[in-house]
């Protein structure tokens, strides 16, 4: 039986932010959240080219992926988005500095492949049991690991927002690369920051279960993101995964991505 993903994606600027730094990208086989790193250079454009890398990477990618190494694709667009943060910096001293987290989601069937850098996450509603796929890459999180703080702790710790690891112009990546089984009735949110700082777990459970429009969901994030406060963007894609064939959904760009324009 031949697997699909039936999704939805939204972004929002929130209620603190002047301009929008997240960008998120989603077509049939591959979802994708980058959250520019707000307080360096140009957050939005390190996302929209991150983006545009993973966008390419779909194109250039077979219909049939059954002989493709899921990982390495997607570790290759992230070597591919560092290599044009790093030339476009080397064009623009001025954005110097830039840097992005990373989320991706490709499908093969029944394979997903993800990658991960930073703190947006991946989470998993399967059975009404969520997990979160991901683990952040932050100071508060290596804390949590290492038991120095609680998980309730870390919430509200004053360095929460800082990063162990990112994609950054002039740094080689290092992400968490995973694949999983695909189950038909799975859902999966990709979201950024500006969710997960307002919504805990319990939040996040019950919106995803509310409701069985992926695109229905994604405004309910949204909207719950702003009513706790709105402090960062708010981007998030939210995906089931169907029997296929379904409708062929074309991409669709979100936030810095569909706003600017970026070459590789």
């Amino acid at each position: 039986m031949a697997l699909g993903l039936r999704s939805a994606i939204g972004s929002d600027v929130g209620r603190m932010r002047a301009a929008n730094q997240d960008s998120g990208a989603a077509s049939a086989r591959l979802l994708a959240v980058a959250d520019g790193m707000g307080g360096h250079a140009h957050g939005e454009v390190a996302s929209a080219l991150t983006i545009a890398a993973f966008a390419d990477l779909d194109d250039r990618l077979p219909a049939d992926l059954h002989d493709v190494d899921l990982s390495a694709a997607l570790a290759g667009a992230l070597a591919d988005a560092a290599r044009r943060l790093g030339e476009r910096a080397g064009r623009d001293p001025g954005l110097r500095g830039m840097g992005t987290t990373a989320i991706a989601v490709l499908l093969d069937d029944n394979r997903l492949g993800m990658l991960h850098i930073g703190d947006s996450r991946i989470y998993l509603l399967r059975g009404g049991v969520l997990e979160q796929v991901t683990r952040d890459h932050t100071v508060v999180q290596a804390l949590v690991d290492e038991g120095r703080i609680t998980a309730e702790e870390a919430t509200t710790h004053p360095r929460r927002s800082v990063l162990l690891r990112a994609l950054q112009a002039g740094h080689e990546p290092e992400p968490d690369l995973c694949e999983r089984a695909a189950i038909v009735g799975d859902r999966y949110l990709l979201c950024s920051d500006g969710v997960t700082a307002v919504l805990n777990d319990a939040a996040v459970h019950e919106a995803l279960a509310a409701d069985a429009d992926p695109a229905a969901v994604v405004q309910r994030l949204i909207a719950l993101a702003n009513q706790g406060g709105g402090p960062d963007n708010i981007t998030c894609v939210v995906a089931d995964v169907v029997e296929a064939p379904e409708p062929e959904q074309g991409r669709v760009l979100v936030g810095a991505a569909a706003d600017i324009a970026v070459a590789g």
